[in-house]
């Protein structure tokens, strides 16, 4: 008996969802990476209180869906595990390639790449991989990816916000730390942390001073 893991390769649909208008007035296009749970259009909830004539928020989807309770009741997404990881993100990437396409922003609009938890490990990365023309990276309450080093971010000038709770369940001091420690390495004076007082939450004041 041989047991063989084999790849194939094959074309997916996949949703995102937007909020507000992309007109004359956009100053602001958000592209905004979900977290764990999360499906991209009740993400889309803490954007809200931007101003609407400025800025236009692009929440990409995660591919893999699933219930999140036993009720079978409301459904949840993830972008990554730790099963082939390195193939999933390629996927990954391509679907945020799609997105940007169909979107086709203009290129002097400010362009912020937000993560949120989960999302902070796929924003990172595609800004790294694609060297995303980016005004700001904003990274909160979320693990940046061990293998993103500082030479995958030397071309970057956008302002980059490390942003998390104090009271964060998923966050140690140790944790704190070594995640801090790793963003100054990576993106040194471009880099500002940002702590609030509050849990693993998307903090909607702080969301709203980005702009």
């Amino acid at each position: 008996m041989k047991l063989q893991e084999k790849e194939i390769s094959y074309t997916i649909s996949n949703s995102y969802s937007t909020l507000n208008e992309l007109t004359k007035s956009t100053k602001n296009v958000w592209f905004v990476c979900h977290g764990m749970g999360y499906l991209s259009r009740y993400f889309l909830r803490y954007f809200k209180g931007l101003n609407p004539d400025e800025n236009y928020i692009i929440a990409p989807q995660a591919a893999s869906k699933y219930y999140l309770k036993s009720e079978f009741k409301h459904v949840g997404s993830s972008w990554l595990t730790k099963e082939s990881t390195e193939m999933e993100t390629e996927n990954v990437m391509r679907n945020f390639d799609a997105v940007f396409k169909a979107e086709n922003i203009p290129v002097d609009l400010n362009l912020i790449v937000f993560g949120y938890s989960q999302g902070v490990s796929v924003a990172a990365r595609y800004v790294a991989k694609r060297q995303l023309p980016c005004a700001q990276l904003v990274l909160h309450s979320g693990g940046i990816p061990k293998e993103l080093q500082a030479e995958d971010f030397a071309y970057l000038t956008a302002k980059v916000s490390l942003i998390c709770g104090t009271d964060d369940e998923y966050l140690t001091d140790e944790r704190l730390q070594s995640e801090t420690k790793k963003a100054q390495l990576l993106f040194k004076d471009h880099l500002n942390v940002i702590l609030f007082d509050g849990k693993h939450e998307v903090n909607v004041d702080i969301v709203n001073g980005l702009v």
